[in-house]
């Protein structure tokens, strides 16, 4: 079978070489720990905890706000100092709880749990949603919601997004390599809801070791198996992993259980293993620190709640001052203005760069190259679209398919314009749908 893969897409330089052989390091926080009540698609979580009270880790502090939400545990022991606003990695402000680190890392019990094959569907979806478990690649949508379709019977895939497509982010590389028995594990749990399903480890070509590794571990598992991506970006964006796989195609209107698939980021499996088998809610994940900014590049796993300047510390500081801090890949992720930023559930990475390449382009007219639309996963055309977006015309941007962008920054690299197309393509497809919502 030869590699797997959609139509157009580009191939940047990947900057995995920084971090990709560093192993995943424990890191311990300095000072207070702060928890956005909102790290997820949906309501924010509602506070269970007041200031002056004790709490341990693994314990609740914030209650899911709705059907639509995940819940917050303390990823410390410490001391409640209260409700504030500080900022989250976006640069917004918004409502977090503040504790104060003892330092003692006293833990709650675990959940209790009974044997996978002694549970019930509901029992094995109540325990991740209780756990808190959301898409952990980005999105953030709650996972006990996307694992409970109108129709389970009509299911047929499950795609473990092993793709990783992002330059530089490394973090489930590492995880495939160092927690392949988690990550099967967490698939065997989901597989489990989806009788009719089978479970598909979708890796790029480029991380073969990882794609061996995962065979070895499923041999035994005749529902399981590996599909080898072709290395391009952007393989693991959602409707582009599913046609590369399964060759069913999905568009704005519908959502991946529509044409039979469910897709779970790696993070997310390894979630829902321990939530499911061991008990434990969602305290911490895996975070990628690189950039050509940071001294010893690396991976680490890190409390949710840390603030992201003891990452910046554990990876030897910077080697230069950066012009250019991001949360996430350079691709989707978003600049961020300060350090000062709790690590939430979607902290994928951060990278420091030397030079802001961006801000120093000079953007000029359109030359009518047609590089966008070859590069186009969803296969509109950005050039149009955003200039539809600059005249304010949601009618034809509308019309002209625009609500199908998935964002991805393609057509942005490479344009030879500098067009900023992405941004003026994304913020007009960010009012139609919020119109589109009122109506």
């Amino acid at each position: 079978m030869g590699l797997l893969t959609f139509k157009g897409g580009i191939h940047p330089d990947d900057g995995k070489g920084f971090s990709k052989d560093q192993p995943i390091r424990p890191l311990l926080p300095n000072g207070d720990m702060v928890y956005p009540l909102s790290q997820h698609i949906g309501a924010p979580a509602n506070p269970v905890v007041k200031k002056g009270d004790h709490v341990l880790k693994g314990q609740l502090i914030a209650d899911a706000g709705g059907f639509v939400s995940a819940p917050v545990y303390s990823s410390v022991s410490g001391t409640v100092k209260g409700l504030e606003q500080r900022f989250n990695p976006a640069g917004t402000k918004t409502e977090c709880i503040v504790i104060e680190n003892d330092g003692e890392y006293q833990e709650a019990d675990a959940f209790p749990v009974k044997p996978l094959e002694e549970m019930t569907r509901e029992e094995i979806l109540d325990c991740i949603g209780k756990a808190g478990v959301v898409g952990m690649g980005g999105a953030g949508f709650p996972t006990r919601v996307k694992l409970s379709p109108k129709d389970p019977d009509k299911i047929d895939y499950i795609i473990a997004n092993c793709a990783e497509c992002e330059p530089y982010i490394t973090a489930d590389y590492r995880r495939m390599l160092e927690n392949t028995d988690e990550l099967v594990s967490g698939m065997r749990v989901i597989l489990s809801l989806f009788p009719n399903a089978k479970g598909f480890f979708a890796v790029e070509d480029n991380k073969k070791d990882c794609a061996e590794k995962i065979r070895a571990a499923i041999a035994d598992e005749p529902r399981m198996d590996v599909r080898l991506l072709q290395t391009k970006y952007p393989q693991g964006a959602e409707r582009q992993l599913i046609y590369a796989v399964t060759k069913r195609a999905i568009n704005s209107a519908m959502l991946p259980a529509d044409a039979g698939c469910i897709v779970d980021n790696v993070e997310t499996m390894i979630a829902v293993h321990n939530a499911v088998i061991n008990g434990k809610p969602l305290t911490e994940r895996v975070v990628t620190v690189s950039g050509d900014a940071v001294n010893t590049p690396g991976n680490f796993r890190v409390l949710l709640g840390t603030n992201h300047r003891d990452l910046i510390e554990a990876a030897g500081g910077f080697s230069a001052e950066p012009e250019k801090l991001i949360s996430g890949g350079p691709m989707m992720g978003f600049a961020m203005v300060s350090l000062d930023a709790p690590v939430t559930k979607t902290s994928s990475s951060i990278l420091a760069f030397r030079k802001d390449v961006v801000s120093r382009s000079q953007e000029t007219a359109c030359i009518n190259c047609g590089r966008c639309v070859e590069v186009c996963p969803s296969r509109i055309i950005p050039s149009r679209l955003a200039d539809y977006a600059q005249r304010h015309d949601e009618e034809k941007f509308v019309a002209m398919n625009g609500l199908e962008c998935v964002e991805c920054g393609s057509c942005s690299y490479v344009c030879p314009a500098k067009r900023p197309l992405k941004q003026a393509i994304g913020s007009m497809r960010k009012t139609a749908l919020a119109n589109k919502r009122k109506k």
